[in-house]
Formats: C-alpha cells, sequence, structure tokens
C-alpha cells in the first residue's frame, strides 16, 4: 500500500511538474521563439566550421601527396631503356624534380601553416633543398622545425641537419649532431646507427684516428647490432692506416 502511495505521489510530481513547465513557456513563448532559433544558429555555425575543417584537412592532405608524388617520381636516367615508361611524371633531371618538389611543399606550408601537413611539407621542402645543394635554406627549415616542441618533425629534423652538415663538410656539426642522436632514447634514429653514421663522417674527413674510436664505440656499446660487424672491419683496416 505504501508502494503505491508513493508510485501516486512521484506522478503527481510530475504532472505538477510538467503543468508548470507549459505554463512557463506559454507565459515566455517569445523568449523560447527566440532560444530556439539561436540554438539551431549556433548549431549550424558548428556545423559549418566542422565541415570547413575537414574539408581543409582533405585539400591539405591530397596537396601534400601531389607533392611527394613529385618528390618521389622518376629520372629519365634511372629507367632502363627497355624498361616500359612508368606511370606519371618523368623528369629529364634530379634537379628538376627536386626543384619542382621544393616549390610543391613550400606551397602547401603557405596554404596550410598552422596544420600538422604544413609542418611535415616544410620537411620534406627541407630534403628537397639538401638535394639541390640549398644548404642553408634547408638549414633554416630544419632549425624551425627542431624548435617546434612535439611530434615526429622536430626528431626528423634533427637527423636530416645532422645528414646535411655531413654533406655540406662541416665535419664537427655533424659529428656532434649525430652523437647527440645517439645519447637521446627518444630520437627516432637507431642509436647504433647514429654512432656508425658518426664514424663515417670522421672516416670522410680523414680523421683516422677519431674515426677508428667511433667504429669501436659501435661494437663494443651495440655487440648484437647489424652494423657491428661493419664497424669492427671499419676499425681494422683504419688501424693499418
Amino acid at each position: 500500500m505504501k508502494k503505491e502511495l508513493r508510485e501516486e505521489i512521484k506522478q503527481d510530481e510530475f504532472a505538477s511538474g510538467l503543468e508548470k513547465a507549459v505554463e512557463w513557456t506559454t507565459a515566455h513563448k517569445d523568449e523560447v521563439r527566440i532560444g530556439a532559433g539561436v540554438a539551431l544558429v549556433l548549431l549550424a555555425a558548428a556545423g559549418a566550421v566542422g565541415y570547413f575543417q575537414g574539408q581543409r584537412a582533405r585539400e591539405a592532405d591530397r596537396a601534400f601527396r601531389d607533392a611527394l608524388t613529385t618528390f618521389e617520381a622518376p629520372v629519365a636516367s634511372e629507367v632502363a631503356p627497355d624498361a616500359q615508361r612508368p606511370p606519371g611524371q618523368v623528369f629529364a633531371t634530379a634537379e628538376e624534380r627536386y626543384k619542382t618538389a621544393a616549390a610543391a611543399f613550400e606551397g602547401v606550408e603557405r596554404r596550410f601553416g598552422s596544420s600538422k601537413t604544413a609542418l611535415r611539407a616544410k620537411y620534406y621542402e627541407a630534403l628537397s633543398r639538401i638535394e639541390l645543394g640549398q644548404y642553408p635554406e634547408a638549414e633554416k627549415a630544419l632549425r624551425e622545425l627542431q624548435s617546434n616542441g612535439t611530434g615526429l618533425e622536430p626528431e626528423l629534423a634533427r637527423a636530416a641537419l645532422a645528414s646535411l652538415y655531413r654533406r655540406s663538410g662541416q665535419t664537427d656539426k655533424a659529428v656532434e649532431a649525430y652523437r647527440g642522436l645517439a645519447t637521446n632514447p627518444s630520437a627516432n634514429l637507431p642509436r647504433d646507427f647514429a654512432l656508425l653514421s658518426a664514424a663515417q663522417t670522421l672516416e670522410d674527413a680523414k680523421r683516422w684516428a677519431e674515426a677508428r674510436a667511433a667504429y669501436r664505440q659501435v661494437y663494443e656499446e651495440f655487440p648484437a647490432s647489424v652494423y657491428a660487424s661493419e664497424a669492427r672491419a671499419r676499425a681494422e683496416y683504419l688501424a693499418n692506416l
């Protein structure tokens, strides 16, 4: 009996509340109509913003993929005379390919500068400029990426900077960069490979004693590395110079 009474009281309270809500809505119908209109406008605006952002992201991704296709396109000299011509564009020279790719990546960065895709484009633009021998421009871009803070791009930029210094003959900077990568546990470049690269850079510069010590460090610190046997062989070879 008590349960039935409680249920009846709840039903009465609900009906009373509903009645009051109807009365309030009727008395304030203009405010309700305006509020509903504002809510619809806000919902429409949120939908429009979401659509615009999605559309822009798709455009950025498409532009980046087009630029990357250019970056990876073959050069005529790379295609065997008796081979079937590959689909898509084939460049006359590597220089032409990388010039076109650098311009395309720069365009992506300029159009979508605040997006993650733009950061990837900046990285590949720097790689293109390294291939073109435009080292100051590439270094500037890579340093900007390196200071970006988080994500994969800063780590990739650190590795690319080390390669840039090596290719441009800045031996000390290259070795320092490679060793920095080797001591950084969060670096995307394997530590043993970073040390091997430092040793190879020193060998390229004909700094035999330093190179031999660097090779020795590779196989002593990473005896199970796939690079250990190569490092040992180079160290033994340099010991005879």
